[in-house]
Parts: C-alpha cells; structure tokens; sequence
C-alpha cells in the first residue's frame, strides 16, 4: 500500500507497478516518503488504506483519506518528483586496507543530514559499527556535522563530493621529547578541543598552553626509504598500547584514572602513585654528538618567523587545514605562561616541558651565554645520572602540598576574598631599599658609561639621587616599575650584575641600566623590580623566597665548585660531554675541557632531587632574554620595509630585521583593543594614550598572530582561586575571528 497515492505491490503482483516503488529485502519502499512496507494491504503511518493505483497521467495528484503524512502536503506526481530529486554521489570510506566504495542516492533538498546516512547506511548493507562516521564535504573542505540540518541549508547539491568517513583517525605526533607516537585523533574536532583530548589521554594538564604545530619543510634533506623505516620502527603506537583509541593503559596505572576536578584542576585522588608507570614522565638519554648535530641548524629571525608560521588554527578540525591520515605533527607548549606547576601532579608535564627547554638549547632555537650553556649541560648531565640510576621514580618523594593545609589554604583565600599574601601588606610596613648603584640610560653611539647614583625603592617605584645626602630633596628622575619588563643582565664569572627594565611609555619602552655590586644586593634589587613589576611591593610574602631563588640560581651559574671542595676528576664522567651542549658550542673546546667544566658546575646543583633538577632548567630557560618570543614577518602601515614583529606573554616588540635589536615594545596590559580587517588581512591594535599600530602579515597568515595575542590575553585571566574549567567559549571569542 503507497501512502502517497502510489501503491505498494509485489512483483508479481496484478496491479500496475509505480516507478518510484523500490524494493528491498525488507519490502517495498516508497520513493516520495521513504515509508517501508511489508504487505501490499498496511499503510506503515496510519490505519489501513485501500489498495490504489497510481495516477494515470503525470498531471493528476491524488490524496488518500486517512493517511496523515498526504494530508499534511499537496501530492506530487511521479514526474514533478524526479524534476525535484537529484543524484548524490557519497564514497565511503573503509577499515584500513579496503578499498572505499562509491554510491549514488536519489535525494531532495528537503532531506537532512541524519536521513542521508541513515540512506546510505541502508545501501551499504554492512554489519558495522557505522557512529564514529560523518560526512565530509571534499570541495568546501568542511565537516556536515549537524545532521538537523537539510542538503539545502548546506548548500549540498548533485556536484557535491561527499565522503562517508571516520572522525577519528591515525595521527603522528612527535612529542616535545623528539618521541614520535601515533594515536588516534578526532579530525572533525577543532584543534583546541582534539588537543585538550590528547593531552588527557598523555595524561598532561593545562592543555590550552599547547598546540599542534606542521613541521618545517626542509628541501635540502631527501627523506630516503631508510629514514622513513627507521622512524617506523621508532614509533610508538598509544593505541595499541592502551588497549584501544582513547583508553587508559600504560598512561596511566592499572588501578587510576585522571579525572581532574574542575574547580581546581587537580585529579580528584590525591595520591601520585600512578605517576610512576607513565613512560612519558622519564626524560630521555641524550644523543650521541654525532646525530645531534645532523639535527642542528643555524637558524637567522627569518627561519624563526617561517618555522612559526606552521602553529594550526584552534579554530578549525585538522581536516579543514589539510591534515590527512598518519601525518606528522609537532606537539608543543605553544602559549609560554605556564600556569601552577606542580610536582606532585605534573610529572609528564614537567618532563615535557623540560625536554622542550632542552631541545631549544642544544638546537639553539633560543640565544644563551657560554656561561649559561654550561649551567644547562651540568644540569642535563644531573637529570641523565638520576634517571639512568637504577632507583625508581618516586614522585611521593618530592616536594608536595599537603592536601590538608591546601583545602585550608584556599579556603582562607576565598573567606578573605582575594589572595593570602595581600593581607601581610595591609599589616605591616612595607619595606625599602637604599643602595648606591651604577645607572646607564643608552643612548645610539655612546660607549654605555655607567655613573654612581644613590638608589632608594619604595613602594613599586625606584628614585635615583646625585648622592646619599640628596635624599632628602627631589630625585632626579623616578622610575615607575608597574607593568615594565625586568631582564637580568649577568655575568657570575666576571661578576657582572645587572638588570635591565624596560619602561612603558606613550610609544613603546624605555630602556634603564642597574649595575649591582656583588650578588646579595643583586638579588635583592632584581626580586624587588620582579614583584613591582606585577603591581607588588616587598611586603608580600613572595619577596622573600624570590630572593632566595635568584640567589640559588647565581649559585647555579657559577663554574666554580663550592669552596672546600676538591676539583673532580674527568674519568667519573661515564657520558660524552659534548650530548649536552649544541653542537657549534661543542666545536670551540676539548672533550677534556669541556668535561672538567661541566663537572666543576655539577658540583653546584649535585644535591637536587630530580624533579628539582627539571625545575630549574625550566626557571633558567625562563630567565633567558629571548625566552618566549615568537617572531614573524610583518610590514607596518606606512612602512617601505619588511620588519620582525615578535610576540612574547606580555608584549609585542618591533624589530629591525637586518640588526635583530627592538625598535620598540608594546605591552598588551597597555592594549585597549585590536581588530583584523579580513578582507585586507590586516591586524589594527590600539594603544594607551592614542597610541595605534596596523600591519599585515608576510610570513604567515594573520589568524596566526591574532590567535597568539588573543591567547596569551585568555591565558592571563587564569586564577588559583577561580573555577578551572576551561572557557572554551571565551577562547574562540578571542582567537577565533570572524571570518
């Protein structure tokens, strides 16, 4: 029985066969409403209706009482159907290593989404598990992912290229530690929401400070079949390790699952045991001189610029920026304010950033002194020996919070309403520094003479005098520190002790020289300029022990063993020494050289735990002055010259592309707003004090730029005493663009 005027029969049936009346091994089934019926006599959407035939001419509609479906719409007839249906040409995509198959459906405009797969479904008459699949359209590179939708509100037409695909696919990510892994992604996703998925599979918190980005191409270096195997052999496959996509095997232990609580990002259970049993929390052996200076490169700003240029829109699924099955990706901290490290809970995220630190040494992505590459290799030398031992790793054993004192922490945090070393502030007398020190202003074509001042710091402001009796009059020029940029300027083994701010002003920063005289008054100054920095002053509780850790990692730089201690002997030194530094550093001195200096260091950082160890080397890759700048290619408005534009957490900085040295500097906590104009691919920010700046991207698309200060601006929002549940809403709003 046809519902629609047609009728359903049989094939050797008397009555006069409709065209549209297709059959299939359930019964037949109506071409106009899609109805199934098993008996020429039942109606399958209402009471019984009488057998008719269909309709004479191609002009003629009939309409059957009772049946609600031709009640609620005038008839059509079998020509003014086939005028309005189209043919759909759908390829579905198998398991790996069978081919796809093609189909063709007969369909209308009118159909949506869930109806067309549920078609094809049908069609294929495969016994499988078809709900990981969707639809991708191949030509407008997008993902119909709202099956509520019609083919006509998609704009899906007869030309269409549709693929019937799994969302998720194999993917290969080379990991911060160089580890290349291959897993299972979501490739409909968008990238900030497949990476917080792996993240959490990795077991690392804090996703949204990482990304995923394309690998440089390199045309001068032919990937060989060689190559390709030995990467194979190499690779560690998470799924089949897991015991399936998404699974929880040798991530985490037999026994735990990491689920965080929201409200403050911690795993619920407050035990560290199953830390131990994750791989990717081991740092890993260095490599032998040899293959690491195949991978060394001497990279100018402009390679910098290119190589940043590859970092994916969060925005978008992998599928839409190109990204195909077993690709290769780069997983990296990509956003560098990293937010409540903890030890206890952020082993493999600590190993991961240290190993990316590490990398960005030895491959010198990031300029550092000799004296500073030498404190990095004793400090590798440190993390090598503890994990090489045969002691296992016991994560309980290092410093953690008490779970106890840090409810009741945070409880007085919340009663008070605001933080805990506010309320030492408000009751005691806030400190101050008087010191006679030695002031530079630089000026271009002068020889940086410093001249003795007598110093005074009070509040979040440095005044500087003609001597120690002046105090007491007017200074002769003030420094407000609030919101400046505090960069160490130091030397231990000549002891040089200096620090570098760089003031906000109207259009850009100013640049201000303080010498120091030994370490202790360094330490002092530069903990003092660090907190007025943010706003504080010396009465917070924090003073103190930011004292204490620039003394400790002065101590660190030195290459001088401790006094009393005899000079160690180069033979206890079972590694190569050069593994630990890059290798154009390794090229200036002898193995021996090179070993005994890197010992004498160790001696400085010998007794730290090795957790301990990974945190300093990630607080000294912080310290170094060209930490966290990513740089690109642009050309400023009105400019008749391409220029570097680098982004930093905190600032953006114009530079001079042929010298490297900073035009001038913008901070983002001067930034009223900033707008992309996506016709013209133009970024237009605005300033403090009608301040306004508007360029245009060479080496990369402006959607990467705009995503990077629009990431660091919903980073900054971050707070301990604020619910951590990722604004994913917020982020798009402030990366996503409208275009």
């Amino acid at each position: 029985m046809c519902v629609c005027a047609y009728q359903f029969t049989f094939p050797n049936s008397p009555n006069i066969n409709c065209s549209d009346v297709k059959w299939t091994d359930i019964g037949a089934v109506c071409g106009d409403c899609e109805m199934v019926s098993s008996a020429p006599d039942s109606c399958p959407c209402s009471s019984h209706i009488p057998q008719r035939y269909p309709p004479s001419s191609s002009s003629t509609t009939l309409n059957i009482p009772g049946c609600t479906l031709c009640a609620s719409r005038a008839m059509i007839t079998a020509a003014e159907y086939g005028e309005t249906s189209w043919e759909l040409s759908v390829q579905v995509d198998q398991k790996e290593g069978d081919e796809s198959m093609k189909f063709k459906l007969r369909v209308k405009g009118d159909l949506h989404i869930g109806g067309l797969m549920l078609k094809l479904v049908e069609k294929i008459k495969a016994p499988q598990d078809w709900s990981d699949h969707a639809l991708w359209w191949e030509q407008r590179k997008c993902w119909l992912l709202r099956t509520h939708w019609t083919l006509d509100k998609y704009g899906v037409q007869a030309d269409a290229d549709l693929r019937y695909t799994p969302q998720h696919k194999p993917l290969l990510l080379q990991l911060p530690n160089m580890k290349t892994i291959k897993m299972t992604v979501s490739f409909s996703s968008v990238v900030f929401r497949a990476v917080a998925e792996i993240c959490r599979i990795l077991n690392i918190r804090r996703s949204e400070e990482l990304s995923l980005l394309k690998p440089p191409d390199d045309p001068s270096k032919k990937k060989k079949k060689k190559d390709k195997n030995s990467l194979q052999d190499d690779l560690w496959d998470i799924d089949l390790l897991s015991g399936g996509p998404g699974g929880t095997g040798p991530m985490y232990s037999k026994t735990m699952t990491a689920t965080y609580d929201p409200e403050n990002g911690m795993p619920v259970s407050a035990t560290s045991l199953w830390f131990g049993e994750n791989p990717l929390a081991e740092a890993q052996p260095n490599l032998p001189p040899a293959e690491l200076a195949k991978m060394y490169q001497s990279l100018s700003l402009v390679d910098k610029a290119v190589n940043n240029a590859g970092w994916l829109d969060s925005s978008r699924s992998l599928m839409e920026q190109d990204i195909q099955d077993e690709d290769k990706l780069l997983l990296r901290f990509k956003y560098n304010v990293f937010f409540d490290l903890n030890p206890k809970y952020d082993a493999v995220r600590i190993t991961q950033l240290y190993e990316q630190a590490r990398w960005s040494i030895l491959l010198e992505e990031i300029d550092c002194t000799e004296e500073e590459m030498l404190m990095f290799a004793s400090l590798q030398y440190h993390i090598c020996k503890l994990t090489m031992s045969s002691e296992p790793l016991d994560h309980s054993k290092e410093p953690e919070i008490d779970e106890v004192e840090a409810a009741l922490s945070n409880l007085e945090v919340t009663l008070e309403g605001g933080h805990t070393d506010r309320i030492l502030e408000d009751i005691t007398d806030i400190p101050e520094l008087a010191d006679s020190l030695r002031l530079f202003r630089p000026k271009r074509l002068t020889l940086r003479p410093y001249k003795e001042y007598w110093f005074v710091f009070k509040d979040t402001n440095i005044s500087y005098y003609k001597n120690k009796e002046a105090a007491n009059g007017e200074p002769i020029e003030q420094f407000h520190l609030r919101g400046c940029e505090v960069v160490p300027d130091v030397n231990v083994t000549d002891k040089k002790f200096g620090i570098k701010l760089l003031l906000p002003v109207a259009d850009g920063m100013n640049e201000v020289y303080i010498r120091c005289d030994n370490e202790t008054q360094y330490a002092k100054w530069k903990a003092a300029c660090i907190l007025a920095s943010k706003g504080k002053t010396m009465a917070y509780s924090s003073y103190k022990s930011e004292v204490r850790n620039i003394q400790s990692f002065l101590q660190m730089k030195s290459l001088a063993p401790p006094p009393g201690q005899v000079a160690p002997d180069i033979d206890t030194m079972e590694m190569n020494a050069e593994c630990f530094v890059s290798p154009r550093y390794a090229k200036k001195h002898k193995t021996k050289q090179l070993t005994a200096r890197i010992l004498e260091a160790h001696q400085n950082i010998a007794r730290l735990s090795l957790m301990e160890a990974k945190m300093r080397f990630i607080q000294a890759w912080q310290s170094l002055p060209e930490f966290g700048i990513n740089y690109y290619i642009v050309r400023f408005k009105g400019g008749k010259k391409d220029e570097i534009l680098g982004i930093s957490y905190n600032r953006l900085i114009r530079m001079d592309m042929s010298s490297g040295l900073p035009v001038t500097t913008w901070r983002f906590a001067n930034m009223k707003q900033w707008n992309v104009n996506w016709e013209i691919r133009q970024v237009t920010i605005e300033f403090d004090q009608n301040v306004t700046i508007a360029f245009c991207c060479l080496s990369c698309d402006c959607k990467v730029v705009h995503e990077f200060i629009g990431g660091y601006i919903f980073l900054s929002t971050r707070a301990k005493d604020q619910n951590e549940t990722l604004d994913e809403e917020l982020f798009h709003k402030l990366t996503g663009g409208q275009e």
